[in-house]
């Protein structure tokens, strides 16, 4: 029996380096060489699906946004819990809106807030800023809260199905009073 699973495994790596005319087989799945068994029983059909999958290329100008967003939030979140630190919350966001620019640009960035039909969202959420940046952190960001909701609302609905895919949190989703809100939240709100 191993005989054969060894000969069926070596052939779907053999199609899989004819597909990819390369020499080495390297599973997408758990990304070893040669030696997944989940290339095995996938064979081809994942080798179909990852031919048509094209990597994004990140550049390092967008490396660096990654960056300055990811510090920007961890600040925005210790400004939190530290009960509302107005100097962790001012530098959180000027670092998550910098990071925010360096990854999708400078002209996007001011395509997305200052669109005809955003501008009352970006008014609460510039406006929240300045207010924190002015010392009354609570106030602030609330309204900086209020103005995200209103950027991002568009988005909520695809971030819960995608939510509900995930095995724990999907559960915890699907439980009846929750699944109701959501339910109503998303066609309350769906997408622009």
């Amino acid at each position: 029996m191993e005989g054969v699973l060894e000969s069926y495994y070596q052939s779907n790596v053999n199609l899989c380096c004819e597909l990819f005319n390369t020499d080495v087989f390297v599973c997408v799945f758990c990304l070893h060489s040669k030696k997944c068994k989940l290339a095995c029983e996938f064979g081809s059909e994942a080798v179909k699906s990852i031919k048509s999958f094209k990597m994004i290329e990140v550049t390092d100008t967008q490396k660096i946004g990654i960056g300055l967003a990811a510090f920007g939030s961890f600040f925005l979140f210790l400004g939190v819990v530290l009960l509302f630190d107005k100097g962790l919350l001012a530098i959180g966001n000027i670092l998550f809106i910098s990071g925010l620019a360096f990854v999708i640009g400078l002209e996007r960035t001011f395509r997305f807030f200052f669109q005809r039909h955003k501008i009352q969202a970006t008014t609460f959420f510039f406006g929240g800023i300045i207010v924190v940046l002015i010392g009354w952190p609570k106030i602030g960001m609330l309204l900086e809260a209020y103005g995200f909701f209103l950027l991002f609302r568009g988005f909520f609905p695809v971030a819960i199905n995608f939510l509900r895919r995930v095995p724990v949190i999907g559960t915890i989703l699907s439980l009846p009073g929750i699944n109701g809100f959501l339910q109503r939240f998303e066609d309350s709100h769906q997408m622009v």
